[in-house]
């Protein structure tokens, strides 16, 4: 059977495309993980270590190229790479600047028919960090086409060019506000059941994922805290903090969206100087230093609150606290189902609470209240133990030390916070943090 199966790798190039999508639908059962044959047909020969990188073998060259076939066949090459990504072994491969052009170019399109599938991939990928380090420095080539951005590198069999083809001339504009953009219109596509009623074919939810792998890294945060220009098609365009774009999926219905975007904002939390500008409202100026550009604020409390809230009412004090999302909510509302996003909306209320700014922002905004019910109706006991947490140090006394300014505070423990509960959040898993002794303890979660 290995020796069958290996005969037909040839055929993933013949001129014939029957032939080929023949070959890759028999292949295919190969690539999950744990099939039979699967190390001997996709990884033989890619070895690597110490200072050798892993090699492209003939097989994984021909799956990225029939990323650009027919329809037929990119669909079941795009899944061949999903399913093969998982090994270390592709990494390198499939992290090579020009294919990763490609997957984010047609990931943009939006008529590419599997940009979801292109997206889960790049989800796979960027858990690694040499594909997060290509995408935040990677620039496409676009045109103005009625209105809106072409990319140049998206055409392929499965994703065709407009007809007649832009005049304009190609420029190269940044990847990213235009990933975030593309996971902005594709939140509400999967509304719309039939496919070519869809402006957007794909509804990219694995690019929450995405934007939670590459905020891991203080690079990556910085690309969410820094004011971007997202219209770019028109000569000049407002500024705002990716971020704020990203933030308000939250309570989307599908729960892949949900959770990259919780990790995206907890990671996001780290950067102690961004607090007051992930917190105010969009309505008010902020800027994150050293950075001297503002950007309206990106508004994220009502959003973390939101999936933690449920029907009950609050007397009239409390309620006035509440953010105006949060008041009077549908008896039919219901909290957040899964338990480990969940705690990852606690575990960034806790990071917020690292400047006094942050701490007192949410006693003024009834984050305690909202926290009080849930902690009542939790059952997670991790969760409950973060809440606990939360509740202390928005209950208990503020270190009785001379008062300070707490931007300047901020400026002289450093950038990035640290804390006790883990580290920024991947799709995937987390780790423990290192310890930076140079934190204040103003700026330390500790138990009380």
């Amino acid at each position: 059977m290995e020796a069958q199966l290996l005969e037909l790798v040839q055929f993933l190039r013949d001129r014939n495309p029957q032939a080929r999508q023949l070959a890759l639908e028999n292949l295919l059962p190969q690539t999950v993980p744990g099939a039979p044959y699967r190390n001997a047909i996709f990884f033989k020969g890619l070895g690597g270590g110490g200072l050798q990188k892993a090699k492209e073998s003939d097989v994984i060259r021909d799956l990225k190229l029939l990323c650009r076939d027919q329809l037929s066949v990119s669909h079941d090459a795009f899944r061949a790479l999903v399913n093969l990504s998982d090994s270390p072994l592709l990494i390198t491969p499939l992290s090579d600047p020009a294919f990763l052009n490609f997957i984010v170019s047609y990931i943009i399109n939006p008529q590419s028919i599997c940009a979801d599938l292109a997206a889960m991939l790049l989800s796979n990928l960027t858990a690694s960090s040499p594909a997060c380090a290509v995408l935040l420095k990677m620039k496409i080539k676009v045109i103005l086409h009625n209105g809106s951005l072409y990319p140049v590198d998206s055409r392929c069999g499965s994703c065709g060019a407009p007809v007649p083809y832009p005049t304009g001339e190609e420029k190269e504009v940044p990847a990213l506000p235009l990933l975030v953009e593309a996971f902005v219109q594709g939140a509400t596509m999967g509304d719309i059941t039939e496919l070519s009623k869809r402006p957007r074919k794909g509804e990219l939810n694995f690019l929450a994922s995405v934007f939670a792998n590459m905020s891991v890294s203080p690079t990556g945060r910085d690309f969410f805290l820094s004011p971007q220009p997202f219209e770019l098609a028109k000569e000049t365009s407002a500024l705002n903090y990716p971020l704020s774009k990203i933030v308000p999926f939250t309570e989307h219905k599908d729960p892949i969206r949900r959770k990259g975007t919780a990790s995206t904002i907890k990671n996001c939390a780290f950067n102690a100087r961004a607090h007051k500008a992930i917190l105010s409202r969009d309505t008010e100026m902020v800027t994150v230093k050293p950075s001297t550009t503002p950007a309206p604020g990106i508004g994220a409390l009502p959003y973390l609150l939101l999936p933690l809230a449920g029907p009950e009412e609050f007397d009239l004090d409390d309620q006035e606290k509440l953010l105006p999302e949060l008041q009077f909510l549908d008896p039919s509302k219901t909290r957040e189902a899964d338990a480990s996003i969940r705690l990852i909306l606690v575990e960034s209320l806790l990071l917020l609470c690292h400047t006094r700014w942050g701490r007192d922002y949410q006693r003024e905004h009834g984050v305690y209240e909202i926290l009080r019910e849930a902690h009542m109706h939790e059952k997670n006991e991790n969760v409950q133990e973060h809440m606990e947490r939360l509740v202390q140090l928005l209950k208990g006394d503020e270190p009785k030390i001379a008062a300070a300014d707490d931007e300047e505070d901020i400026d002289n423990a450093g950038l990035e916070v640290q804390d006790l509960m883990g580290t920024p959040a991947s799709s995937t898993e987390t780790t423990k943090p290192k310890v930076d002794d140079s934190d204040e303890e103003d700026f330390m979660i500790e138990e009380i």
